[in-house]
């Protein structure tokens, strides 16, 4: 079996987060860096399916010089080599970004064979993105699905399972194919110190490609609202029973 996964270097944003002036970027001040937590998910199970079935798993990303950073972290886990597409910095749009991805697929494929799954993070970490996986498997001819929580590999077939209102809806699609997986699908493993060691002996093929001239544009980044909950103490024992009564009045309980 032969799996490409593709990641993008984002910003590590576990705590709070900022835009920039004109809101259109992650500032990055004081964050690190990191491969989104979708992405997480499908490195491991790249890793996985090789481990189980034997053959070579590929990662893929396209960022600037520093996301060799996270090419080592995918192959300190399991992931063989590396394909880099290295840019100046400047944010490539999904289109021109699933291009790139679509023509590194048909390089590496002309030389050792066809990949079997692209597996992507459903959406990209910071700016949201989910129009790559759907427009690489458009461009190939491939079976798409995307919003995957489970995936089975048997045969030459990919069963997908993908949440839905109180059930799952179940795709099954030949391969190869390109399936978006999303944060849960598995639990990653950390990176060992051994696995990191030899990482640094893994091969990556880097190539600096003119950037395409534009054809979509980002407006702005919003940050999604911030949800909270709290909790009211009604009172403690029998003395609360008339607050409780008047609470469910209230909600139209009563």
């Amino acid at each position: 079996m032969k799996v490409l996964v593709c990641i993008k270097r984002v910003p590590a944003v576990a705590g709070r987060i900022t835009l920039t002036d004109d809101a259109r970027a992650i500032d990055v001040k004081y964050l690190g860096y990191a491969i989104g937590p979708h992405e997480e998910c499908a490195v491991e199970e790249a890793v996985r399916l090789v481990e189980a079935n034997g053959g070579e798993s590929v990662v893929f990303t396209l960022g600037t010089a520093g996301s060799t950073e996270q090419i080592r972290d995918a192959m300190a886990i399991g992931i063989n080599r590396g394909i880099q597409v290295v840019t100046d910095g400047e944010e490539w749009d999904p289109q021109a970004t699933a291009s790139a991805i679509v023509d590194a697929i048909r390089a590496d494929e002309a030389e050792s064979g066809p990949f079997d799954l692209v597996l992507m993070g459903n959406e990209a970490g910071d700016t949201g993105d989910y129009q790559v996986g759907v427009r690489v498997g458009y461009a190939l001819g491939r079976p798409v699905v995307t919003g995957i929580k489970s995936l089975t590999v048997s045969g030459g077939t990919a069963r997908c399972e993908q949440e839905s209102a109180g059930a799952r809806d179940v795709y099954e699609v030949a391969l190869p194919a390109v399936v978006g997986v999303l944060e849960g699908l598995n639990l990653p493993r950390y990176p060992s110190v051994p696995g990191r060691i030899r990482a640094k002996s893994k091969p990556i093929a880097a190539s600096e490609p003119a950037r395409p001239a534009a054809q979509m544009e980002m407006v702005k980044l919003i940050v999604p609202p911030q949800t909270s909950s709290q909790a009211v103490v009604l009172g403690s024992g029998p003395d609360a029973a008339p607050a409780v009564v008047e609470l469910l009045a209230s909600l139209g309980v009563l």
